[in-house]
């Protein structure tokens, strides 16, 4: 399948009324194809896999992608990056930064940060302090998020002293999506080491939002089981 005639199905398979009720989900910013994730996965299943054996990331493919109207290629996008992540290289990450700060919101930023931008940090450490640290300081919630979510998967491998600091530059905002994503990763990182996250909280001031987010697993018996 080429890159023509994939964009083709999707266009395709489209569906109006889906359509309308996937933008209102994600508050109209975008608009949307109607092919829900299960749709789409088939659609690009055969690409994706064909994509995985040449081992190479083709990026003016990714950035026609995402100056593609519809949302649905923007996720095509992240999706063809996650299948070759171990292809990322470390100059990689301004690539990764311009399509950050580009039609951002949570429903391609989040994933992008976990996957894209933690698994190209944890090959190539360097960049935390060359990008990751200075996107936490950044006017732009999207990359100061994404500075907070990227050990997001790390679990053991956390650097705790990293997650501090890209928590408290951020603690006294208002801006709910950066409270959310605070209280995301210390939740995260509660399943690994709950006394940690319970004294971080004790000690440090965080909106409640970013308590009540932190605090989910914090006495729940089943969390050995996570």
């Amino acid at each position: 399948m080429t890159n023509k005639s994939l964009i083709k199905s999707f266009y395709d398979n489209g569906n109006p009324e889906k359509a309308v009720q996937m933008a209102a989900y994600i508050k109209n910013n975008f608009p949307f194809l109607g092919i829900p994730k299960p749709e789409r996965s088939l659609l690009q299943k055969e690409f994706i896999k064909a994509a995985r054996k040449e081992k190479s990331i083709d990026w003016d493919f990714v950035f026609m992608l995402w100056d593609l109207p519809e949302r649905e290629f923007q996720y095509l996008a992240v999706d063809y990056l996650v299948a070759l992540k171990k292809s990322l290289h470390k100059n990689d990450i301004d690539k990764l930064e311009s399509l950050l700060i580009k039609k951002s919101w949570w429903d391609s930023v989040d994933i992008m940060a976990e996957s894209l931008v933690g698994s190209l940090c944890l090959l190539n450490p360097g960049l935390i302090n060359s990008h990751v640290l200075k996107w936490n300081k950044n006017k732009n919630i999207w990359l100061v998020r994404t500075s907070i979510l990227f050990q997001l998967k790390y679990k053991k491998d956390t650097d705790t002293q990293i997650l501090t600091a890209v928590i408290t530059t951020n603690s006294n905002t208002n801006e709910f999506f950066i409270n959310k994503a605070i209280g995301w990763a210390l939740r995260e990182y509660s399943k690994t080491n709950q006394e940690w996250v319970k004294d971080f909280i004790d000690n440090h001031s965080l909106n409640k939002l970013s308590v009540r987010e932190a605090s989910k697993y914090l006495y729940d018996k089943k969390l050995d089981q996570l």
